[in-house]
């Protein structure tokens, strides 16, 4: 994992040099014929890179996004219309039996689908009409990681080119630069008060929400901590009741619009007594840093994301498990 997670600079790099033809031809497509909606489709770290995709769509792009659900056609057979939608499948493997049939309904009722995959010889790849190449070579350990940040970048040069939006696209230019800064940084902070924890928050919002999602189950899956992602505006709305003194909450403040209400809850939390750990924001007190580089709001997500996969790496280690091999999962999830 912590091998895998280390190769992202670079990764990332070749991938937006060689998908840029692809991409930009996929753009002028999607703005000579504007999809209607665009649906989504992933599971696991691919779900949540799917919710950044939703709020990048949306945000940029002003069209209706959603995750759908892959078991309406894989379980109830059931065929939603989808004429003139853009369908994005987004897959490590690509190889999950309930991707591929959503894949195949949604093409059959006419979305235009398009994989993000890895494995270019993958069933997906070759079922789907488009692909964009996640590139992120073989990934070996269970907890994806490499392949989670190919999959925010390739959907934030979609959307960059689909938008022809220049401050974006000069942005990724220097993205590779911004995830080796990222990878160095001294999360360790979050690690000494985390090896202890059994449960915690996971916040952020709009385009930082996935990535909150994602270190939820990272946290999960290789460290053995029960923790929850929650979007900072839904926290007053139920989950604040479990939190009191010395409860561990991390959040994450990318410098947008939403970074103010993501300010306010973790406020909030200090105000409770919770232990709080901050990647991006202002400086708040009662507040643990964490090291975050600043840099166009779109990437600073991306960003947080490589830091904290060396963080929970070395925790895991450090509470004693094997990041590399979690227990009873396996790389391939053959969901049906």
């Amino acid at each position: 994992m912590f091998h895998e997670a280390a190769e992202a600079p670079g990764m990332v790099r070749a991938q937006l040099a060689r998908n840029r033809p692809t991409v930009q031809a996929l753009a002028e497509r999607l703005r000579a014929s504007p999809p209607r909606a665009v649906v989504t489709f992933g599971r696991g770290s691919s779900d949540h890179a799917a919710t950044f995709a939703r709020y990048l769509i949306e945000t940029q792009l002003g069209v209706m996004t959603s995750s759908a659900s892959p078991s309406v056609s894989s379980v109830y057979e059931a065929a939603p219309g989808m004429e003139g939608m853009l369908c994005l499948v987004i897959s490590q493997s690509g190889r999950s039996p309930d991707l591929l049939s959503a894949a195949q309904a949604a093409a059959a009722a006419g979305a235009l689908v398009v994989a993000l995959v890895n494995d270019e010889a993958s069933p997906l790849a070759t079922q789907a009409e488009l692909t964009i190449p996640l590139r992120a070579g073989p990934e070996l350990s269970v907890a994806a990681t490499k392949s989670f940040i190919a999959a925010l970048a390739a959907t934030a040069q979609l959307v960059a080119c689909w938008r022809q939006d220049q401050a974006l696209l000069t942005a990724l230019d220097g993205l590779p630069d911004l995830l080796a800064d990222a990878w160095t940084h001294d999360w360790r902070p979050a690690q000494a008060r985390l090896i202890g924890a059994r449960n915690l928050y996971v916040l952020g919002r709009g385009v930082g929400f996935g990535v909150a999602q994602e270190a939820a189950l990272k946290l999960k899956e290789t460290c053995g901590l029960h923790a929850e992602a929650f979007s900072s505006a839904e926290l007053r709305h139920g989950p604040m009741a479990l939190v009191g003194a010395g409860f561990p909450i991390l959040a994450f403040a990318q410098n947008d619009e939403t970074r103010p209400g993501v300010e306010d809850a973790v406020a909030a939390c200090v105000r409770q007594g919770a232990d709080v750990m901050l990647a991006g924001g202002g400086d708040l007190p009662g507040v643990c840093r964490l090291a975050a580089p600043s840099a166009h709001p779109v990437l600073e997500p991306i960003a947080f994301a490589q830091s904290f996969y060396r963080m929970a790496c070395e925790l895991a280690v450090a509470r004693g498990l094997d990041p590399d091999r979690p227990p009873h999962l396996s790389k391939v999830t053959e969901t049906t």
